[in-house]
């Protein structure tokens, strides 16, 4: 079995309502999927994260590395993620759009390799964790306190055991909406709070200290991804867990992220991080020092959710899963069976060969970008 043409895609969506977070405001959603075909027909399907610049990760894929995928065998899916990743390190491209690109590239493998022996990835990995898996609601984003309260209580009543707020909007307005929101959801929901690297040490410290006795699961992302020893300072200064890593790349950089940031939960995005491949290494890192992985999910399509639930549901040390309730298009139009939450607030492993998952061309069509 080889590998016989390797071609991208691009995905955008507006969004009915715009998702404000600190720092940033999207108004649209893309995606840019990678597509691998052997020489035996089958197709397996990927995705990048894709924030900006959709097309330079469309072209990292058929220009810098499918020269390396073409007439490979598949399923030496590790020997393939060595090479493509040496290829631009020694040109000094280890992180970013590079290893996002690898990334759609391995869930893809990983998808092809599924189809071809009919088995979800999560069984070729040795299942762990059963289907459906624990979630959480991630986000609400930033809106006015009193729909912020309604939006947490309506999301208690779907059966979610934990929600996530976004804050950064100031601290005495994060505080009064995080104590707004426990006051009307009680000690029987999980609360996360997420400041998407809007703090710097000294805020995120007095927030940090705020939070302690209002029985907060994490804080996440509280300071820039390259302030390790801002991490390492909050982490021992505080009681509250310090989660982080959707901005972090390979297992290099989560081994600098646990052993001199100290954080207390992970969090790979399956879709930046490396893949699956690369993700599985991150988590078996973390599992040596004892810290649980919250994979994340974030803006993105149903094809790299379905990529993270296939991991998780292989992962020991896996904790819970990010289900992104707002809004988006690519998540919630591009299949023809869109994976649903089930009433108690927990989410299905889909259990097709590969990441499970049928995309829906027709819906797919009307996403599609055209190259510039």
């Amino acid at each position: 079995m080889k590998i016989s043409e390797v071609k991208s895609r691009v995905l955008c969506a507006p969004l009915r309502e715009p998702w404000k977070i600190a720092n940033a405001t999207m108004s649209k959603m893309y995606a840019t999927l990678v597509y691998l075909k052997s020489d035996s027909g089958l197709v397996g399907v990927g995705e990048c994260l894709t924030r900006l610049a959709p097309f330079a990760l469309a072209n990292i894929v058929e220009e810098v590395l499918a020269p390396i995928l073409l007439g490979r065998d598949p399923f030496v899916v590790e020997r393939l993620w060595e090479e493509m990743y040496g290829v631009m390190r020694a040109r000094g491209h280890s992180k970013g759009f590079m290893i996002e690109a690898i990334s759609g590239v391995d869930i893809a493998l990983w998808d092809l390799i599924g189809k071809t022996l009919e088995q979800p990835i999560h069984r070729l990995l040795g299942s762990y964790s059963s289907s459906p898996l624990p979630a959480y609601a991630s986000s609400i984003l930033f809106k006015e306190e009193k729909a912020m309260v309604e939006e947490a209580e309506g999301l208690a009543e779907a059966g979610f055991s934990g929600i996530k707020l976004k804050i950064g909007m100031g601290l005495q307005q994060d505080l009064a909406n995080v104590r707004s929101l426990r006051r009307a959801l009680g000690d029987g929901i999980e609360l996360m709070v997420d400041a998407n690297c809007g703090y710097d040490r000294i805020f995120a410290l007095r927030m940090g200290r705020e939070l302690e006795g209002m029985g907060i699961s994490w804080m996440e992302e509280p300071l820039p991804p390259e302030d390790l020893e801002g991490y390492a300072m909050l982490s021992q200064a505080l009681d509250l867990p310090i989660a982080a890593g959707e901005s972090e790349f390979t297992r290099y950089g989560f081994r600098e992220l646990i052993g001199k940031g100290k954080v207390d939960v992970i969090q790979p995005d399956v879709a930046r991080a490396g893949g699956i491949t690369e993700c599985r290494r991150i988590a078996a890192l973390a599992s040596a020092y004892g810290i649980p992985c919250a994979p994340h999910t974030g803006a993105s399509s149903a094809v790299s959710i379905a990529a993270s639930l296939q991991l998780s549901a292989s992962l020991p040390n896996f904790l819970t899963f990010e289900y992104m309730y707002a809004p988006n298009p690519l998540r919630e139009e591009i299949l023809v069976a869109p994976i649903s939450l089930t009433s108690d607030g927990r989410v299905p492993v889909p259990s097709g060969p590969g990441l499970g998952i049928e995309l829906d061309e027709r819906r797919l069509e009307k996403f599609t970008l055209g190259k510039s």
